[in-house]
């Protein structure tokens, strides 16, 4: 079962990202198995990062570096086979609903059954700040929604999920593999009202801001970190708006934190759960005001720290790992949790001898990428940013967790920043959107 959840940064309770934040299903999941506290993903954005999972390749490999195209049009990934495709080809009966990919519809065979497909508004939906930028194109959207709690996509999306297989298990011996994606807390921030209501109530804190933050990085950051369809941060300080949108925010993990538990309850009644291997991740993380930014799309911390979960067979309970790992790591760890044949294409590393024993010698590291030649390192301790110009960026987030202090100009950093700067990809692959552009207009 892959429970892919949108936008989810480490604002849950066991990851202790935020005071006020409450997913007491998702603590329970992490209880089971084990939690990285250190995961991050490969992009900082939808489909970059869920394609770089699907197929376990790097941006820089695969060319897919921004929310188009879609990756199963690009020429070098036709012939690989993904995640789903290989559980299909080893037995295993398929299904999915909710958004895994960043599409609306997906090719012929990538699962057998297909359920409903994401959708950003639904018809009930209403309007709550009419005042919003236009610049954000209708998606930056933030409240409670009188509406039943089963209207909204991620309920019926959990709802599908259990029903088909209910009626899988009723009628095969066949191994199933579920993929989910929830939407929120993806915007717009649409939540049950009464939730929103209980995180208002019981009061807002709001994210550590430095007015002095962007003084010490490069210019091509600013440049990089640009999130044009959200509000710019002065907006939600200047209108009043910023603990409305991050009490919808913590509501939006609170209604999606349940489907996660209704799930989870579909396993343990259906003498599911003690045969089945989960996995709980978010595809890259989101700013709420740190660092004056909001969204994701940039190389800092808040961006592409996720939560990511594993529990099953094999696989021991109540552990927490600090490695640094990578959602790259989930096809790899799937198929070696499952037994099935080791694949060599995979740019991904099997995390199982850290579920084993999570402090286990782990000699990697974990690499966003967001552009050709536009990198992050994140190690136990730091991360390092470098840009496609040589710009560099440089934080120890053991006594600097917010980055708030720039160490790249330090003549005593040059030797780890030297160090990071070799493991990076040497060679960044072409951008697939401008070259599915040109094919466009050369008419093929």
């Amino acid at each position: 079962m892959l429970i892919a959840i949108d936008d989810l940064n480490d604002w849950i309770g066991c990851l202790k990202g935020h005071p006020d934040a409450r997913s007491p299903h998702i603590d329970a999941l992490a209880t089971r198995g084990v939690l990285f506290t250190n995961a991050h993903c490969q992009a900082p954005i939808c489909n970059p990062s869920r394609t770089s999972l699907m197929y376990s390749l790097r941006p820089s490999t695969s060319g897919v570096y921004d929310n188009a195209p879609q990756p199963w049009t690009v020429p070098k990934l036709k012939e690989r086979v993904t995640l789903p495709r290989y559980f299909a080809e080893h037995g295993y009966q398929t299904y999915t609903t909710g958004k895994i990919y960043h599409a609306s519809r997906l090719p012929d065979g990538e699962f057998d059954v297909v359920g409903p497909r994401p959708g950003q508004r639904n018809a009930y939906d209403r309007r709550i700040v009419p005042e919003t930028p236009d610049g954000a194109k209708g998606l930056w959207d933030f409240g409670g929604q009188v509406y039943q709690d089963d209207l909204f996509q991620d309920h019926a999306d959990a709802t599908w999920a259990t029903e088909q297989l209910t009626q899988h298990i009723d009628k095969s011996d066949q191994p199933f593999f579920m993929a989910i994606g929830f939407y929120r807390p993806h915007v717009p921030l649409y939540a049950p009202e009464q939730m929103v209501r209980d995180v208002k109530a019981a009061g807002v804190s709001l994210p550590r801001v430095d007015a002095n933050d962007w003084d010490d990085i490069p210019p091509i950051a600013r440049q990089v970190a640009v999130s044009p369809a959200a509000p710019d941060h002065q907006w939600f300080v200047d209108t009043g708006r910023w603990s409305d949108a991050v009490a919808a925010y913590l509501a939006c993990v609170r209604s999606t934190d349940r489907q996660v538990g209704r799930l989870m309850a579909w396993l343990d009644e259906n003498g599911q759960a003690d045969n089945t291997v989960v996995v709980l991740y978010s595809d890259h993380g989101f700013f709420l005001g740190e660092k004056q930014r909001w969204a994701k799309q940039s190389l800092w911390e808040r961006a592409t720290h996720v939560p990511m979960i594993f529990t099953g067979p094999n696989v021991p309970a109540n552990r927490r790992c600090g490695r640094p790992v990578e959602l790259l790591s989930i096809y790899p760890t799937l198929i070696d949790l499952c037994g099935l044949p080791p694949r060599d294409d995979l740019e991904g590393r099997s995390v199982r001898p850290l579920c084993r024993d999570p402090d286990a010698d782990w000699p990697h590291f974990a690499l966003t990428t967001h552009g050709p030649g536009n990198h992050a390192i994140r190690t136990d301790t730091h991360r390092y940013i470098r840009y496609h110009d040589g710009s560099e960026e440089l934080y120890d987030l053991i006594e600097d967790p917010r980055e708030w202090t720039n160490l790249a100009d330090r003549q005593d950093t040059r030797s780890l920043r030297q160090t990071l700067h070799g493991r990076m990809p040497k060679r960044s692959a072409a951008n697939a959107s401008e070259s599915a552009g040109r094919r466009q207009r050369r008419g093929q």
